[in-house]
């Protein structure tokens, strides 16, 4: 699995999207820090959260 994203990005967790844009922080294998705009700091297994990238248009 090829993870598209690179710290900075903008990204929703669909699965939980009270929790606000996030930014991701940094980039282990399969897991993702990211810090989200309203529960702050938390580690995401990609292989069990699909999180979205959000583009700017």
């Amino acid at each position: 699995m090829i993870l598209d994203f690179d710290p900075g990005d903008k990204v929703i967790n669909p699965l939980n999207k009270e929790w606000g844009i996030g930014q991701v922080q940094s980039i282990i294998k399969e897991k993702v820090t990211v810090n989200f705009e309203n529960v702050g700091k938390k580690v995401i297994n990609t292989k069990i959260i699909e999180l979205k990238k959000i583009y700017n248009e």
